[in-house]
């Protein structure tokens, strides 16, 4: 191949002695490298990311036809195993056609049973059992012995020691709100997926840049806000006591946003809603969710599930819908989002890829259901107590509101007194000192005459230095006490937070007095008519879906 006809060498080997990179450069020739061992060890999840970005990027931004070289030691094993994983992330097709693609290209293609393994399972595909992993080739067999009949070391290896691959065994796990889920991405990816939810959202960067989790914020309820149940119209939800992550869906992967604005890859499935109501051709891009990840405890085999719980849509497919009133935005999250993913799952022998296996997707999804105001008594009452997992209150959405980034005024959350709580940074100081920190202005600001008590913490006090914890007021005592530390967030609260949550609890709106104010609230006119249409819509919805 003519140098002139180069733009990107992909170097996948695990040792820099075969070749020196000067002269690439000064053809004008990328190089990237990506350190991948060999043997006994398939590439990991942060390089398979960095390898299709930059692939991806590389082909967006080329202005004349230029190759991609790509190669390992042989040019079968990891090689083969990246193109598949990009095939995979940009082309509609299976794991079998992904591997056959690169096979008949590249003869005879991966050899390697376990890269063969580690790629149906990480796209969660049942291996058909027509697939028959290549035997290794004679060239590759006649010098695994030296002339004296010794082994000798393996340059797949390129120097790297055998690794041993773990075994699949099946264990019962603990799943906690502070497991990492998902995969490292390159730094330049997470700027510009950043930057996406930022534009989306209507958002400057600002002097901070955009590294600020830019979701939506409820404020606690007190006895002024709470007039707003009267001024707008008001559903309820209950408020899920999880892990709060926004999801952004394109064709290259889903991507969970933490509280830190981290974005880490998930391998799941979000077909498009097809216009005939069938199975659509395509994945979403570009579709930003909003949502919580809680863990449900199954009741009769007590197995835990993971559950991602969709509240709402900020973009379906590049097009922001921030300005639409919740009641479409949540209404479309059904329709475009769970529906095609549902109608697939059922059917999944219809689809595209019949060996794809949801079941075997890292959590679960659905949406979240809000409710009439006249449905919170129940909601609190029989609902709440049923729940398979853990729920600390409740949110309240005004039916018709915009989507509002970071603290929106008008979404309400109300906690139970004993749950109310502010998130402090904790440290120790240079004297031994015990103290709390909160944000103002983006710094950290030392709140004097608070103090914490750590009741049942199973560590000492120094255990938690330089940690955010999560802290409930004991109004007795006139302390904070721990609850947990915050692993999802990387700063503490703002002091104005702090404020409204302090408010929050002088005010004491306890159970009794936010259901006497509902009903109340419930017969005014404005409630009892849409309340009446709302119930009669809904009513018709559910027989429709019988029928």
């Amino acid at each position: 191949m003519f140098w002139f006809q180069l733009g990107l060498v992909i170097d996948l080997t695990n040792t820099s002695r075969y070749y020196q990179t000067t002269d690439l450069k000064k053809e004008g020739i990328k190089h990237v490298k990506i350190q991948c061992r060999g043997r006994d060890a398939v590439p990991d999840n942060m390089s398979v990311n960095t390898f299709v970005y930059e692939v991806s990027q590389f082909l967006l931004r080329q202005k004349s036809k230029k190759y991609i070289l790509v190669h390992c030691t042989h040019g079968h094993n990891r090689t083969g195993y990246m193109i598949v994983h990009y095939l995979m992330r940009s082309q509609s097709m299976s794991v079998s056609q992904a591997i056959k693609f690169f096979s008949e290209a590249r003869p005879p293609g991966i050899y390697k049973p376990d890269y063969i393994d580690a790629l149906y399972t990480f796209y969660h595909e049942r291996r058909p059992e027509m697939v028959i992993c290549p035997p290794t080739p004679e060239w590759k067999r006649s010098s695994d012995l030296d002339l004296n009949g010794e082994a000798v070391p393996d340059d797949d290896d390129d120097d790297g020691s055998p690794i041993a691959l773990p075994e699949n065994h099946e264990t019962d796990v603990v799943l906690t709100n502070d497991d990492i889920l998902g995969d490292e991405i390159p730094q330049d990816q997470l700027q510009s997926l950043r930057l996406f939810c930022y534009h989306t959202l209507k958002l400057n960067a600002g002097v901070r840049g955009n590294a600020q989790f830019p979701g939506s914020h409820p404020v606690s309820l007190n006895r002024d806000n709470l007039q707003l149940l009267r001024q707008r119209y008001y559903y309820a939800t209950w408020k899920a006591d999880g892990t709060r992550y926004m999801m952004l869906i394109t064709v290259d992967g889903c991507y969970l946003i933490d509280r830190s604005f981290n974005f880490r890859r998930v391998q799941m499935r979000f077909p498009c809603r097809h216009p005939a109501e069938g199975i659509g051709d395509g994945t979403h891009h570009f579709t930003l969710l909003d949502g919580e990840m809680v863990i449900d405890t199954l009741p009769d085999s007590q197995k835990q599930e993971r559950r991602y719980l969709i509240y709402d849509m900020m973009a379906l497919n590049h097009t922001p819908i921030i300005e639409r009133p919740f009641y479409e935005r949540w209404k479309m999250l059904e329709k475009e989002v769970i529906e095609p993913r549902n109608y697939e799952r059922h059917n999944i022998y219809q689809s595209r890829n019949p060996y794809y296996r949801y079941d075997l997707e890292p959590f679960r999804v659905r949406r979240k259901d809000f409710w009439l105001l006249s449905t919170v008594n129940k909601v609190l009452k029989e609902f709440i107590p049923k729940l398979s997992h853990e729920a600390d209150g409740l949110i309240f959405q005004g039916w018709d509101d915009p989507y509002v980034p970071r603290t929106h005024e008008g979404l309400l959350k109300w906690k139970y007194a004993r749950l109310n709580s502010v998130d402090f940074l904790f440290e120790i100081g240079s004297d031994d000192r015990e103290q709390l920190f909160l944000f103002e202005r983006g710094r950290k600001k030392l709140m004097e005459g608070n103090k914490v008590e750590f009741r049942d913490a199973p560590d000492p006090p120094s255990s938690f230095s330089g940690k955010i914890i999560e802290c409930s007021w004991d109004p007795d005592e006139h302390v904070w006490v721990y609850m947990r530390i915050r692993t999802d967030k990387s700063t503490p609260n703002d002091i104005n937070t702090f404020r409204k949550v302090m408010r929050s609890i002088r005010d004491n709106i306890t159970e009794e007095i936010l259901l006497n104010e509902i009903n109340e609230i419930i017969q005014l006119p404005m409630y009892a008519d849409r309340i009446r249409i709302d119930s009669k819509a809904r009513m018709h919805a559910n027989a429709a879906r019988r029928r």
